[in-house]
């Protein structure tokens, strides 16, 4: 078959796209933008990309593709769009061609939440991998345990990072209700797509349907601290349900010292008040903080379900290398480092600073911000900004998307309860000059963005190094 993917180099699509090629079928796709990482680990697997949306492009084909997947950053008005919808094309979208052609009879193991769905869901995957599970997988991210973020798989696992976000322009559901987990994670849950969700209400009832779906064979893995999640709970469940989180939950954790001395990374694994196993972290992992931990709790008893003990899941993940754009350093010029990470809501905001504080103790952190989710462009959450941001020593904030469009609120009057310490910037090169100016060697300059932030941190790299020769 000959499935043609509008809106391929996203990470989910993309990853649709590996999984159908490795399936046997023939997959090309088109984007609005056609470049590298994605395109690059696309057109190695022998997916020909096309740039643009232009009908045009139909009749480039020896013969139409037998089926059209549109991704959810395609709408209505579309040019190719509305001439699949014209000619009365096949079409359907990534999360039901994935549902129905791959999931079907598999254990899916499914990690939800606002936050941390990426990292577990890696977490998860390396576990059954390192296990001879042989699962397959698809990670809204880079593994580097992994060459790439899809796999077919050979076994009868299937680890999933379940979105809330929309479906498709004709199915406003949220993309998890098609993948009929028998193993879900409810990481956390806030509020958050502001462009697509009115109020936290609603994204409740969207892990209400998730819950619906689970078989009475499965298994529930909330996360104990979340009001949120013991409404949806409320709601109905036929599920088993255990927890995860403080001393009173089936799973719980206990932290501990790590090799260097330090506290909020290695930690001791309980299951009903026992401790069954000890996460030891390989050194320069970058997997700090207590979020991580309950990410990795989580993972575990998940593991758990499918028979890998909890000294197997540990033993695993003293070999996970976390995943690019998770505190990932990306250079050291004069013994200043930079990082990047994929925070953009206020609570990753502040779990991230936290996990490299625990792991630089008294350096200074230079907080460097682009507040570009869609959430944030409108403004939703700029309150919650200063709060998230307070244990930085310096913060710098960037009020432009993309280096054109201004945001539609005051990012300086957001930031200002920090005082002195925070500044805002509209000019790429001068937020960099800005940074590079107050550096100073040991410091640790923390990039936070979900998008590329126009390669600041080459830029700031390149900088550091003229400023301090």
């Amino acid at each position: 078959m000959h499935i043609h993917i509008l809106g391929i180099c996203g990470t989910f699509m993309g990853g649709i796209a590996a999984i159908a090629r490795q399936a046997g079928h023939e997959v090309t796709g088109c984007d609005a933008n056609v470049y590298p990482p994605m395109s690059t680990q696309l057109e190695a697997q022998g997916i020909q990309l096309i740039e643009g949306y232009s009908p045009d492009q139909l009749r480039e084909f020896k013969s139409k593709p037998d089926l059209f997947l549109i991704g959810n950053v395609v709408s209505r008005g579309n040019p190719l769009l509305e001439e699949i919808l014209n000619q009365g094309l096949p079409y359907t979208s990534g999360p039901q061609w994935l549902g129905e052609q791959v999931l079907s009879g598999r254990h899916v193991l499914a990690v939800a939440g606002t936050h941390g769905k990426t990292t577990t869901t890696a977490m998860l995957t390396w576990i059954l991998e390192r296990n001879q599970r042989q699962p397959g997988y698809l990670i809204g991210g880079v593994p580097l345990n992994f060459s790439v973020s899809a796999r077919l798989g050979d076994g009868n696992y299937f680890v999933i990072e379940a979105d809330e976000y929309d479906t498709a322009f004709f199915d406003k559901r949220s993309k998890f209700v098609h993948y009929r987990p028998r193993t879900a994670i409810l990481n956390n849950l806030e509020f958050d797509h502001a462009d697509i969700f009115t109020e936290l209400a609603a994204i409740e009832t969207q892990f209400h349907h998730l819950v619906r779906t689970i078989p009475q064979t499965g298994l529930v893995l909330a996360n104990g601290s979340q009001q949120s999640l013991d409404r949806v709970i409320e709601r109905g469940l036929w599920s088993p349900l255990e927890r995860f989180g403080s001393g009173s939950c089936e799973w719980s954790f206990e932290d501990m010292e790590n090799a260097d001395g330090k506290r909020g990374a290695d930690f001791a694994v309980l299951y009903q008040g026992k401790k069954c196993a000890e996460v030891h972290w390989a050194r320069h992992s970058g997997v700090m903080g207590v979020h991580n931990q309950l990410n990795a709790l989580a993972a575990i008893a998940a593991a758990h379900h499918i028979g890998i003990t909890p000294e197997e899941s540990a033993l695993a993940l003293a070999e996970f290398k976390n995943v690019k754009r998770r505190l990932e350093l990306i250079g050291e010029k004069h013994r200043v480092h930079v990082y990047d990470d994929f925070a953009h809501h206020p609570t990753a905001i502040a779990t991230t600073i936290d996990g490299l504080r625990k792991q630089v103790g008294e350096a200074r952190i230079l907080a460097v911000l682009e507040p570009r989710s869609n959430t944030m462009k409108l403004g939703v959450m700029k309150s919650q900004l200063p709060d998230s941001l307070k244990e930085a020593d310096l913060v710098f904030a960037y009020g432009a998307i993309s280096g054109k469009d201004a945001l539609g609120w005051d990012l300086q009057e957001s930031i200002a309860p920090l005082g002195s310490k925070a500044k805002s910037f509209h000019d790429l090169g001068r937020l960099v000059e800005a940074v590079c100016s107050e550096a100073k060697p040991h410091d640790h300059i923390l990039v936070m963005s979900n998008g590329g932030f126009g390669g600041v941190h080459q830029k700031i790299l390149a900088r550091l190094e003229h400023l301090n020769p």
